[in-house]
């Protein structure tokens, strides 16, 4: 039983967001607990996904390399719960284990880095990035651009842009806000670049048949956020999407439902597939739906992309 009796043990990666997320998480809980500063322990698990730099997840295990360590110690007993950037967690969850709360979203939005505009890059540019959505977006504003793999935490990226291998990359701005670096880079328009699922929200994971935790960590979930991640994730479902797949989908919440955006897109950035739908709250199934609906328009090309 966590405290009194022991400190609960916060399992996270070591990279200094993810210790700036696990922060986050502890200072929600002792607030929303009246707990004190040793009421939870923060345990450091290295993930795979730090350890190999070098690769495109996708090409080494997708996401699962940033939460499968992080699972063993929690189905082991070493740690209590885990702490996850939520668009890194893989769409499919291992049944023992439960996402049971979220914190208040970030800014969803990504920021470009090196320059002020796509358009204002040089002609052929070279764009640093390691995630399949920016870069198919890039080349659907930038066609002349070339993409280069750009692995690392946001310091290591930012030191490659700074020692010139790269004109530009793209950060989440959620991340470089939360490592006090607010003023780095310009916000890219939703509009021209719909953010990753789950996009700026942290989550916390702890084991399913967990009640006590569960109930420890309800107390700091925030509805809208959870609702609307969920909602974006219920649309990866519906895709079968890996971290091949250039994936972008965004839930806000709009009255009492949600607006939901979604979009598929080539790697080349040639061919974009979108859909938009109102849903309720909760209404995974319809999300799903909404997925689905966009592979049934796509092209065969397109839609290969997405098949097991």
């Amino acid at each position: 039983m966590p405290f009194p009796d022991r400190p609960l043990r916060l399992g996270t990666r070591g990279s200094p967001l993810a210790l700036a997320q696990a922060h986050m998480v502890g200072e929600a809980l002792r607030a929303a607990h009246d707990w004190p500063q040793e009421a939870i322990a923060t345990v450091i698990v290295q993930t795979s996904g730090d350890r190999i730099q070098d690769r495109a997840l996708a090409d080494i295990g997708g996401k699962a390399l940033w939460t499968k360590e992080l699972d063993r110690a929690l189905v082991e007993g070493e740690i209590d719960c885990a702490v996850h950037s939520m668009k890194d967690v893989e769409t499919l969850r291992p049944a023992e284990i439960a996402i049971a709360a979220m914190l208040p979203r970030a800014d969803v939005r990504d920021r470009l880095i090196g320059i002020d505009s796509l358009a204002s890059l040089p002609a052929d540019p070279i764009v640093g990035t390691s995630s399949p959505r920016r870069a198919a977006q890039v080349l659907r504003l930038r066609p002349d651009a070339r993409i280069v793999l750009f692995r690392g935490n946001v310091a290591t990226r930012l030191a490659k842009l700074e020692a010139g291998e790269v004109n530009a990359t793209l950060l989440a701005a959620a991340g470089l806000d939360r490592l006090g670096q607010s003023e780095i880079g310009v916000e890219m328009p939703i509009e021209l670049m719909l953010p990753a699922p789950a996009q700026g929200a942290v989550g916390i994971e702890t084991l399913a048949a967990d009640a006590t935790m569960r109930d420890l960590l309800g107390a700091i979930n925030h509805a809208p956020t959870f609702d609307c991640v969920m909602a974006e994730r219920a649309v990866l479902r519906g895709l079968g999407g890996t971290c091949h797949s250039p994936i972008a989908a965004l839930a806000r919440l709009d009255g009492g439902a949600i607006h939901l955006l979604a979009e598929i897109i080539n790697p080349d950035g040639k061919e974009t597939v979108s859909d938009e739908a109102r849903i309720a709250r909760g209404d995974e199934a319809a999300a799903l739906a909404l997925g689905r609906a966009l592979l049934s328009r796509a092209s065969p090309t397109l839609r290969a992309l997405f098949e097991p």
